[in-house]
């Protein structure tokens, strides 16, 4: 199952470099960067910017590239960027566009986000690289298969739980991962390792909380009789299911629908949000602002 809609169709992959940028907000900044880039021969491409006038913060996203044929010596340019970025107090990142970010995907039985998100990477609706599947159980190994993705079974239980976290974070040094995401993983993490993969680490679950916590929460809403369900994709902290969000999908119920009917549609909605929350972290397109996402889609 692959729910669509058009903010996942393949567009045009991104050239150049992107630089993105937090500080507290005062005059200058913008020409700062622009000023900035037209001295390397750069020219900008794509620019979005937000100030949050409440917390006084700047933010700003820059698509550019070289302005000649010659390209650029990022190196050079992050190191000559560092003044600026001083200046300003800044929080910043320069990547290349064209850079695929490493991926490891953790499931547990349900395979609908898995799937969904394998899917658009091979098809290039995501443009990442899936490096690995993790499960504490056997059963999604076939599909991780049928992408030629290397499947890890790492099982789980409160006498193991260390163990298996440790397996974890060895895999994801060894592969050199560059975001996990946990495709409907239905183990808690620990507080340390929470804090090892934060910024790091996504998460989906239905918008439903705290109502309907534990088994079937679909066919919970279902017997309450509620007319929206919804799923929230956010980044992992070590408060539960409380982390920054980054996309929530929502959908209407109607009492001619069965309970097997609200969870497809939930599936859906998870499927969408996951996959949205993915692509705009992986385009380098979030930034935190507190407990709040800055999102130039």
């Amino acid at each position: 199952m692959t729910a669509t809609d058009s903010t996942l169709l393949p567009g045009p992959k991104p050239t150049g470099y992107v630089l993105t940028v937090s500080c507290p907000d005062r005059p200058g900044i913008v020409f700062a960067l622009t000023q900035f880039l037209l001295q390397h021969d750069c020219t900008i491409v794509e620019c979005d910017q937000f100030v949050d006038r409440e917390a006084e913060k700047f933010f700003i996203r820059i698509q550019f590239e070289a302005a000649h044929d010659d390209p650029v010596d990022i190196d050079q340019l992050r190191g000559d960027f560092g003044d600026v970025a001083q200046r300003f107090a800044m929080q910043w990142r320069m990547l290349y566009t064209s850079d695929k970010q490493r991926v490891l995907i953790m499931a547990s039985k349900y395979g609908h986000c898995l799937n969904d998100l394998l899917y658009r990477a091979e098809n290039g609706g995501l443009d990442i690289d899936v490096v690995a599947v993790v499960s504490n159980h056997p059963d999604l190994e076939w599909m991780a298969d049928n992408y030629g993705i290397p499947f890890h079974h790492v099982p789980v239980s409160a006498a193991t739980r260390e163990e298996a976290e440790g397996r974890l974070l060895e895999l994801v040094d060894e592969l050199a991962v560059d975001l996990v995401v946990l495709a409907r993983y239905m183990q808690i993490l620990s507080t340390d390792l929470c804090k090892q993969l934060e910024g790091r680490a996504i998460n989906i679950h239905h918008s439903m909380l705290p109502s309907f916590k534990g088994a079937r929460p679909y066919h919970q809403a279902h017997a309450r009789g509620v007319k929206l369900i919804g799923a929230t994709a956010h980044y992992v902290t070590q408060d539960l299911d409380e982390g920054p969000i980054i996309e929530q999908e929502v959908a209407r119920v109607d009492h001619s629908m069965s309970a097997a009917d609200v969870t497809m549609l939930g599936r859906d909605n998870e499927c969408l949000a996951l996959a949205r929350a993915v692509r705009w972290h992986t385009e380098n397109r979030i930034l935190l602002d507190g407990e709040r996402t800055v999102i130039f889609r």
